[in-house]
Formats: structure tokens, sequence, C-alpha cells
């Protein structure tokens, strides 16, 4: 995958909107997740590959730095937007890519109304942020299986401690 074609997948939320719009008026079903995606481990990409096949196109809405600092602590994110972004954008699997400030994607999700809404299995369905939104469109919300050793606090407790 050259370059440019990585770039191209990071939006921001008004070109995502747009680029949602034609996807689904062509009739792909638009996938929705989110979440920090600090340091990438087998969990996500496990979790992203299957999300993907659950429509046609995945799209990413990732946590800002400062969200993330609120959500787990001043030590973390451990890479800076640019860097997750890129990496993000970087795997197959993933068609669009979008980094939100505020606590919960519920905007950016009002904005581009996806298809099917997406969380790991530490989530229930009805913990999901926006599946009432989606759910009353006409979408469908779902909870993955979540793989067990697989986080990103597990690998930071590890380098730290040897």
């Amino acid at each position: 995958m050259s370059l440019f074609a990585i770039e191209k997948k990071i939006f921001d939320w008004n070109e995502l909107a747009n680029q949602c719009q034609k996807w689904q008026h062509q009739g792909e079903k638009i996938v929705f997740t989110n979440g920090c995606f600090d340091i990438i481990h087998y969990g996500h990409l496990h979790y992203l590959a299957e999300a993907k096949s659950l429509g046609s196109r995945l799209v990413v809405g990732m946590n800002s730095s400062d969200s993330i600092s609120k959500l787990k602590g001043k030590h973390r994110p451990i890479q800076d937007d640019k860097t997750r972004k890129f990496m993000m954008a970087s795997l197959q699997f993933v068609d669009a890519i979008t980094i939100f400030e505020e606590d919960t994607p519920l905007a950016l999700i009002k904005i581009i109304r996806p298809d099917i809404l997406v969380k790991g299995g530490d989530w229930t369905p009805d913990q999901i942020v926006g599946a009432d939104i989606v759910l009353g469109y006409g979408g469908e919300v779902r909870s993955l299986p979540f793989i067990e050793g697989y986080s990103t606090t597990a690998i930071e407790t590890k380098i730290k401690n040897g």
C-alpha cells in the first residue's frame, strides 16, 4: 500500500460524512467502531478484522490524545495522534479513520450514520454509546467477542516491570 493510499483513508468529520453517504448510496454497509488504539495488539487486529467482515466498509473513530488522557490518565496515550492514525490507516481492513475530541463518539455517530455499530465484548449492546441512535434508524448494534489476555494496559505494565 502506498503512502498516498494510507493518507487517503484519514478523514476529517465532514469528509467522512460525505464519503459514508457515497458508500451507502452505492449499497455498501458501513461498520463503525471506536477506541484509543494506542498500542495495536492481536486483540485489536482480531476485533477489527471481525468488524470489517460484518459489512462493506470499516470506519474507525479514534479518541484524541486529550480524550485518552481523560479516560486513561496522564501517562496515556503512549503514541501521538499522527502515529495512531497512520498505524490504523495502514491496516488493509480499515477503510476510513478519523479522530474525535469528545469523551464519546456520539456526535460522530450521528453525522456518519453507520449501518452497523460495533464494540468489543467487554461492552454489552445496551452500554454502547450511540446504540439508541443506530437502532432508531434501523441499524444494527453488535458486541464482538473479547480476546482474553490482550490489552494495552497489560503491555504497558510488562514494559514498565520488565
